[in-house]
């Protein structure tokens, strides 16, 4: 007599037995990974050796007499406490008028280079927004004075403004003869013409490269709606482009402020770390006041009182620029 079997459920997992504990085939729960720890660990020893200590160090400076006599032994150094603060901050005083001429130069730079960047980057990346023949070279031309270093380009610059031998006094006054004679371009009040020159140039590829990239995200349909309904390329550029662009434009406004504002290396290499007074940029002054006379317990009062101006400035401008993005 034949009898029939069902066939066993092969993908039926094994069950225990009810009160048994569970079998081998149940996967235990993994243990928490310290991997991602370990990768960012030096990541965070670099930031604490190159930017929090050298920061609390200099603190720390800011309140004592730290002079020439002490600089060999800091632990010999009186301890002032906020004395150095009152007297680079006293603007009736000579010191504290020389810093407050050099912030306000530093703030007519900061505004109007990050305004020519912007304003150029953006005139830049939307006239390459539509593809043409050449337009990969031109892109590329535009990006090379980002890609060059500081330095190099700089002292290329320091050539160009040269009064007898410069390329520019060349074509100013020999070619062109927009001038009588040949000017100063590194001393003098033209000295911040030149200084502002150098550092749009730099800039400026910069916002362009933002720009292009968030160009590449507003989809082609509002175009091509603006266009339906009449809209020329003014009206486009002011109703699509720049309305779209506005997340982007919040970030470059503000990383172009942070770099500009600290910005050392420009002013130093163009003029030799004596800056005239023109162009005399709080970083440059606070580096003279350190290192040219020796008192390192006031400039690093003056390095303090700019980190928290730039704390308040940047907070100011993400409160604010985060309100209006809620209330739109």
């Amino acid at each position: 007599m034949a009898t029939s079997t069902t066939p066993r459920d092969v993908t039926a997992p094994d069950r225990p037995a009810r009160g048994g504990k569970p079998g081998r085939s149940r996967l235990r729960r993994p243990r928490r990974s310290l991997l991602p720890y370990l990768l960012l660990a030096p990541a965070i020893v670099l930031e604490l050796a190159i930017h929090v200590v050298p920061m609390l160090v200099g603190a720390w400076m800011s309140l004592l007499e730290l002079t020439q006599f002490h600089i060999r032994d800091w632990s010999t150094a009186p301890f002032v406490g906020l004395e150095n603060y009152r007297v680079v901050l006293d603007f009736d005083s000579a010191a504290g008028a020389e810093l407050l001429h050099s912030f306000w130069v530093t703030v007519l730079y900061t505004v109007a280079s990050v305004g020519l960047s912007w304003l150029l980057g953006t005139t830049a990346a939307v006239l390459l927004q539509r593809p043409f023949r050449g337009r990969g070279v031109l892109r590329a031309l535009f990006l090379t004075p980002y890609a060059l270093p500081v330095y190099t380009a700089v002292i290329t610059w320091s050539f160009l403004f040269q009064r007898d031998t410069g390329l520019v006094n060349h074509v100013l006054v020999d070619q062109l003869h927009l001038f009588g004679e040949k000017p100063f371009w590194l001393i003098g009040g033209n000295s911040f013409v030149a200084l502002l020159i150098v550092s749009v140039w730099r800039s400026w590829p910069f916002a362009f490269l933002c720009i292009m990239a968030g160009l590449q995200n507003i989809p082609g349909d509002l175009y091509e709606a603006a266009a339906m309904d009449g809209a020329g390329f003014w009206r486009r550029l002011r109703s699509v482009t720049l309305p779209m662009l506005r997340p982007v434009n919040l970030v470059l406004v503000l990383v172009l402020f942070l770099w500009t504002f600290n910005d050392f290396n420009t002013p130093y290499v163009l003029f030799g770390g004596s800056a005239p007074e023109q162009a005399d940029l709080i970083s440059i002054h606070i580096y003279r006041s350190s290192f040219k006379t020796w008192d390192f317990g006031s400039g690093s009062a003056m390095s303090v009182a700019l980190l928290l101006f730039l704390l308040v400035v940047t907070a100011g401008y993400l409160l604010i620029t985060n309100r209006r993005r809620n209330d739109a």
